[in-house]
């Protein structure tokens, strides 16, 4: 990895950080530094402004989740299309989750008024939906969705219960997990083929095995994280005093 990836890497990570944590509106140049190791100047060096930290950062989001909903887990595409919806209803830990939809939602707002932001809106919907309806061909081709279901109506549908799902969490609190079963549901129901469906509990109850030795890692990582910051904070204050590293 050279200086410069690991550079944008950390400011990437920053950035998400800071947007969780102040919100889009009230989000400064100096709150993502301070969730880093760079100086503010640093950051001015690489960006010229905090909208384009923003851009930069929704680039690196969707690139990550592009590789991340080509590489999806489960023996059948039902199995895949309920991965992909448990990856975006759950894009990190739950103290994390309402804050980086809350942030998503101001971003999402934006479009409206900001070309660049909607352009990039709509390339993420797209790849979303060409996943989705990709994954229900798939399906339809190895026998375990229904021929007679609609790719088309079927990948609009996933894509609008999920969008409404992270409204629904950043609005009313609801929670995303109930979303999750709502769609498990109307795949057993709506979508699988006949005599699929023993398969598709067996992958099922494995999904909810891995989902709780994640939740264990995840805690872990939280952890590490938030020790990383602090030492991070702590080594700016002490720079900020003249005090030895």
């Amino acid at each position: 990895m050279t200086d410069q990836t690991e550079t944008t890497d950390e400011l990437m990570a920053a950035t998400y950080t800071a947007l969780c944590e102040h919100g889009y509106a009230s989000l400064r140049m100096q709150d993502i530094a301070d969730e880093s190791t760079k100086s503010k100047a640093t950051l001015h060096y690489h960006y010229e402004s905090k909208q384009d930290l923003l851009y930069a950062l929704f680039d690196h989001l969707t690139d990550s989740f592009a590789e991340l909903i080509e590489t999806l887990e489960g023996e059948t595409a039902a199995d895949r299309l309920l991965s992909l919806a448990e990856a975006y209803l759950s894009p990190g830990e739950e103290d994390d989750r309402r804050q980086f939809r809350t942030a998503l939602l101001e971003i999402k707002a934006q479009a409206p008024y900001d070309g660049r932001f909607r352009a990039e809106l709509t390339a993420f919907d797209r790849l979303l939906y060409d996943r989705i309806r990709s994954l229900i061909e798939e399906g339809q081709a190895e026998g375990t969705i229904r021929a007679d279901v609609d790719p088309d109506e079927s990948a609009e549908f996933v894509i609008t219960v999920l969008n409404g799902a992270q409204v629904r969490h950043v609005a009313v609190d609801y929670d995303p997990g109930r979303t999750y079963a709502t769609l498990e549901t109307h795949v057993r129901e709506q979508l699988l083929a006949e005599g699929a469906d023993a398969e598709f509990a067996r992958e099922t109850d494995r999904r909810d095995e891995r989902g709780t030795e994640q939740t264990r890692d995840e805690d872990d990582q939280m952890r590490d994280r938030n020790g990383a910051k602090e030492r991070a904070r702590e080594r700016t204050r002490r720079n900020g005093e003249g005090g030895p590293e």
